[in-house]
């Protein structure tokens, strides 16, 4: 099974740049979006009704910002949207697709880079979602959770580390939390396979830090202990730009 997660920063921006022109050549069983940017009435039908893909949005309140979807070749046979959080869901930042024993989720975690109150609002978030997390290591469902976590783990998971300690993305707190997940037996599919590579997935717009790979790894595709064992194969495509991230695509013995 081949699964797909990347952030467009605004789906219709990311297909003018090509992305449903890829997707359609790497013939993956699932894809999951972040950040689409738009509401669903602003959508165009050709995406809605992609390629013969069974597709879902969760846009946010606000038109222009957040937002997740899923395209899935197999019909799933329930959708949750939303965390039950008012706060969280009006910004449209979870999508889960759920089949026979498999559930795939698209998240977009929140940024606090833009300042303080942001900050806290990721915290929150982030506090409000752990234990619906570690609930999901004793469900006998397994889980792939793909996404824009904007956190980076380690050190080797961004180039600037060092300038970069008590910047959102890489704040002690923030480590520890997803460091934590790691710890509980939720396996990172990217780290798992390449203990030394960095795998960049976002270059911020300014000083030429893609042409330079000045890179901070926060896409993740993270799943359930059974799962991990089942990771064949991850790349990050960067031949062509679609967004100010890069998919992430790994493919699982299922």
């Amino acid at each position: 099974m081949k699964i797909i997660t990347v952030n467009v920063n605004g789906i219709r921006s990311a297909n003018n740049k090509g992305l449903f022109k890829w997707l359609e050549s790497t013939n993956a069983d699932i894809i999951c979006l972040q950040e689409i940017k738009v509401a669903i009435e602003d959508i165009p039908s050709e995406l809605i009704n992609w390629n013969g893909y069974y597709s879902s949005f969760h846009p946010a309140e606000k038109k222009g910002y957040s937002g997740v979807a899923i395209y899935a070749k197999k019909e799933p046979k329930n959708i949750i949207i939303g965390l039950g959080n008012k706060e969280i869901d009006d910004e449209g930042r979870y999508l889960q697709y759920d089949f026979e024993d498999f559930s795939v989720i698209s998240l977009y975690l929140p940024s606090g880079s833009s300042g303080p109150e942001k900050q806290i609002k990721k915290f929150k978030f982030m506090e409000y979602y752990k234990p619906l997390l570690e609930m999901k290591l004793t469900s006998k469902r397994h889980y792939v959770i793909c996404g824009d976590w904007n956190i980076a783990h380690q050190p080797i998971d961004l180039k600037n580390w060092k300038g970069n300690l008590k910047n959102s993305g890489f704040l002690p707190e923030e480590r520890e939390w997803i460091g934590e997940l790691f710890n509980s037996g939720f396996v990172d599919s990217w780290r798992s396979l390449y203990a030394d590579v960095p795998g960049y997935t976002w270059w911020s717009n300014r000083g030429q830090a893609y042409a330079k790979d000045v890179g901070w790894r926060i896409d993740y595709q993270i799943c359930t202990p059974e799962l991990g064992h089942k990771i064949k194969h991850a790349s990050i495509f960067k031949d062509i730009k679609f967004s100010d991230h890069a998919p992430l695509i790994v493919e699982y013995d299922i």
